[in-house]
């Protein structure tokens, strides 16, 4: 209230006029708080000393953290992960977390702690969103990572759409979160990013849907590139998997290109992971062989199997044929490369040829013998009685 004096003529006029009512509360405010900070100097003066000491020795530990994971020779290790998220603490959230350790100290009003909570929640929840991405990321990053630490091909095209996705979800529940603690009703927002997630994902389904086969080829590892796989009655070499496709080179040399999706709905069989490979033979001998060297045949087997480094696994007989005595082989060749196999497959079968031949072994081919007989049922030999082939000229 302001008393204002006027003279109208002889008599003196006091009026009254009333200051505005939001210009009071802002000159009780900082009366308040002027009092405040006289009747607790020491006490400010200790909490901005604690304060700043809180301050410098978090921007030291977050320096530290991240130069710590920098040095590290894998940057996929959780050490180095859980430093570079440490690292990405900002200055601002670690201002506010040390003004908001101290406020206690100063005996603070509750309109000032109320401010300083407010800020703090709102830098929190970012923060706490960037934490959250980098962590994520990380271990993403580490989980798709070969054996030997180096991050795939199909990792590093699909991290920035990854990134992209992580960083919205993320922030988007941080925003939620600050809104509601600002007293605003979020159920329609929540509800209607639902309705918006739902429609963009049914509109894209099938984009998503072989970017999430990616992404389990990803972490699952079905398979890498380089290796050789069959899925149906395809054989080939994976050349490069994508965001969407499949690029897989055939023993033919075909380039077969194949959705990440249907790739996966298929059984496939991973030739490149094997540390053995195994061969079967089937080997037929004829019926006139005598059944003492027929008994042989498995001893022999082995030992050219094991002279060859390969592993010996059975040999034995396994039926009778329409032409032949049926014999199996089974011996395992110890490596993971095809052209080492397909070598010492190549050797052991020689070798089965060049020692049945030396030990007069013969193997069954299909035959057919034709009798004739005369009209009254008695055998006609259809070459001369003296031998087979033609009658020999005589001199």
């Amino acid at each position: 209230m302001t008393h204002i004096l006027s003279a109208a003529g002889n008599e003196t006029i006091i009026e009254r006029v009333e200051e505005p009512l939001e210009w009071n509360h802002i000159q009780e405010f900082f009366a308040d708080k002027k009092q405040w900070v006289v009747e607790n100097q020491f006490e400010i003066m200790v909490a901005v000393a604690i304060g700043t000491a809180i301050y410098f020795a978090l921007v030291f530990l977050c320096k530290y953290a991240k130069s710590y994971a920098e040095r590290l020779d894998d940057p996929l290790r959780f050490r180095a992960i859980a430093g570079r998220t440490i690292g990405k603490t900002g200055y601002i959230f670690i201002f506010m977390l040390a003004v908001r350790l101290v406020t206690g100290f100063a005996n603070t009003p509750p309109g000032i702690e109320k401010i300083i909570s407010f800020f703090f929640i709102i830098v929190a929840a970012y923060q706490v969103a960037i934490w959250a991405r980098e962590l994520i990321l990380g271990f993403v990053e580490r989980r798709a990572s070969d054996s030997d630490g180096r991050s795939s091909e199909t990792l590093a095209n699909a991290m920035a759409i990854i990134k992209l996705i992580v960083t919205i979800g993320l922030f988007a529940i941080a925003s939620i979160v600050v809104l509601d603690n600002l007293g605003v009703d979020v159920t329609g927002l929540i509800a209607g990013l639902g309705i918006g997630g739902i429609a963009i994902g049914l509109a894209a389904q099938g984009i998503f849907s072989d970017l999430f086969a990616a992404l389990a080829i990803i972490f699952d590892k079905p398979f890498k590139r380089g290796e050789t796989i069959k899925y149906d009655n395809t054989v080939g070499t994976v050349e490069k998997t994508g965001l969407k496709s499949t690029l897989i080179r055939s023993v033919t040399g075909e380039e077969i290109i194949i959705s990440n999706t249907n790739l996966l709905d298929k059984e496939i069989i991973n030739f490149t992971r094997l540390e053995r490979r195994r061969t079967r033979f089937g080997i037929g001998v004829i019926y006139q062989t005598p059944p003492e060297k027929a008994r042989q045949i498995p001893d022999i087997l082995r030992e050219i199997v094991e002279s060859h480094d390969a592993r010996f696994v059975r040999a034995g007989f396994v039926g009778f044929g329409d032409s032949s005595i049926n014999f199996e082989l089974d011996f395992d060749i110890m490596s993971d490369d095809y052209e080492v196999v397909y070598a010492g497959r190549h050797a052991v079968g020689l070798d089965i040829l060049q020692k049945f031949n030396a030990l007069g072994y013969e193997f069954a081919y299909p035959t057919q013998t034709t009798f004739t007989s005369a009209p009254d049922g008695t055998m006609i030999m259809p070459y001369p009685e003296g031998g087979f082939g033609p009658v020999q000229a005589k001199d």
